[in-house]
């Protein structure tokens, strides 16, 4: 039963507008359209400049723009990050307890979806005011300052609601994972394709810039190009990065389990490499972002000061960092800058694998993946290990087998690919292309259950659909 404290914080989003659920089936041909329309809201929004912002220079959260979706000086400054931060934050506390739901009831997981509405939109309004009265865009009048708080606000409510759009049954998947792969796959087309002539006499886009260099038969000039410029080791270390986590998402061991009443019953509980799968480093970046913003926040307001020195500083016109703490917590995107400053490179590995290896066994305890959770978990529902006991303890070590070694070696490898990854000026980044893989995996899946379940609708009957 969900506690009074959270349900009187969810009962706050009847306040709020709400998409209702479909009353009846959505065909697969309404869901790609309703999900198409969401996929356009989006990319005009991230299109849109903020009104009253003359212009601005840099962006300390460069390397976070994928994560959140979000794009610089436009509606969709803020992206997914107030609806991701909350989700996170109210997961972790139902995990470690902290907030008592039973996610198994579906008046408590009611409760949950509508807390995390009305926090997302506290947050929403937390990170426009850090950004407006923080900063971000200097020193503005206070008239202005308004407008442009209420037109984060107003963007950041638009993103929620056609993420429950998404979510009530309208398209197919989430809205978070739709604006993520479409951030990713306009970043990729822009670097492949982008016909803007750049300071080498080539085109900004890749692809553009290798035909030109063939037809003045100079292919070397766009292998590895000045100012971080799309070139064509990074796209090839795209396809590389791309193929290394196909290959990696599809390791898994594979715990036989069986029905304790109906013997015949068989199946397999699967402990995959990416056991934890990409939460690790999007903690891990977002840990490492947080460390940047304030860095910019003291040193715009306590320039010179002792703690402006630790965590560094940053270039006012690029937002580089010159300097520092976050020096070191930047992943260095090019292979030029990486044999500049080699010890940085391997510094910002260390403490990114690190930094993930830490989240990884730590969303593992307080997400209900441990072993003794996945153990209670098979109990409860009536499953057991052939061979034995058909009790917690001996499932539980079996399950230690798999379980802590994966989610150490896949905390270490997430961290991996995404440095390496950058290092080489990926396409999409490679915190991007994790995502992205995982994220065109879960389509092509939800692809095939919808097609099925039109094709034989006597099967969603009898799934109770």
């Amino acid at each position: 039963m969900a506690g009074r404290g959270i349900e009187a914080f969810a009962s706050l989003a009847k306040g709020i507008p709400e998409i209702k659920k479909p009353i009846k089936r959505v065909h697969l041909t309404e869901k790609l359209f309703w999900t198409g329309i969401v996929v356009a809201i989006y990319l005009v929004m991230a299109e849109i400049p903020l009104y009253g912002i003359a212009g601005v220079q840099g962006d300390p959260f460069a390397m976070m723009r994928v994560i959140f979706a979000s794009r610089r000086g436009t509606l969709m400054e803020l992206g997914i990050g107030p609806i991701v931060t909350a989700g996170l934050v109210l997961q972790l506390l139902v995990g470690s307890k902290m907030i008592e739901l039973d996610m198994s009831k579906p008046r408590d997981r009611a409760v949950f979806t509508a807390a995390n509405k009305v926090f997302a939109i506290i947050m929403t309004a937390f990170e426009a005011s850090v950004y407006v009265f923080g900063g971000m865009y200097g020193h503005l009048a206070l008239n202005i300052a308004l407008l442009v708080f209420l037109q984060l606000l107003a963007a950041g409510v638009v993103v929620i609601l056609l993420d429950e759009l998404i979510q009530k049954g309208w398209g197919l998947g989430s809205g978070i994972s739709l604006f993520i792969a479409a951030g990713v796959a306009q970043k990729i087309y822009w670097d492949c394709f982008a016909p803007i002539p750049a300071q080498d006499g080539y085109f900004v886009g890749a692809i553009l810039a290798l035909f030109q260099s063939a037809m003045k038969g100079n292919v070397l000039d766009v292998l590895v190009r000045p100012m971080r410029l799309p070139d064509m080791t990074g796209f090839i270390s795209m396809i590389v990065t791309f193929a290394v986590i196909v290959y990696l998402e599809g390791l898994r061991v594979n715990i036989p389990i069986s029905h304790a009443r109906f013997r015949g019953f068989r199946g397999s509980y699967p402990v995959k490499f990416f056991y934890v799968s990409n939460i690790p480093v999007i903690l891990a970046s977002a840990l490492f972002a947080d460390v940047y913003f304030m860095s910019h926040v003291v040193s715009a307001r306590l320039p010179g000061s002792f703690l402006a020195k630790i965590l560094g500083s940053v270039d006012p016109k690029t937002g580089a960092p010159v300097g520092g703490l976050i020096y070191y917590l930047t992943a260095p995107r090019s292979i030029t800058v990486v044999l500049e400053d080699p010890l940085r490179a391997l510094i910002y590995t260390l403490l990114l694998v690190v930094v993930c290896v830490v989240f990884s066994i730590t969303w593992v305890e307080v997400g209900g993946l441990s072993s003794r959770d996945v153990a209670k978990q098979l109990i409860d529902s009536g499953m057991q290990i052939p061979g034995f006991r058909r009790a917690e303890k001996p499932i539980r070590e079996v399950l230690d087998r798999y379980i802590p070694i994966v989610t150490v070696l896949g905390g270490i490898a997430v961290g991996l690919i995404a440095a390496v990854a950058d290092f080489f000026n990926t396409f999409g980044s490679g915190i991007g292309i994790l995502l992205t893989t995982g994220i065109m995996w879960q389509y092509y899946q939800l692809l095939m259950k919808e097609r099925i379940e039109e094709m034989y609708p006597g099967l969603s009957r009898l799934l109770g659909k």
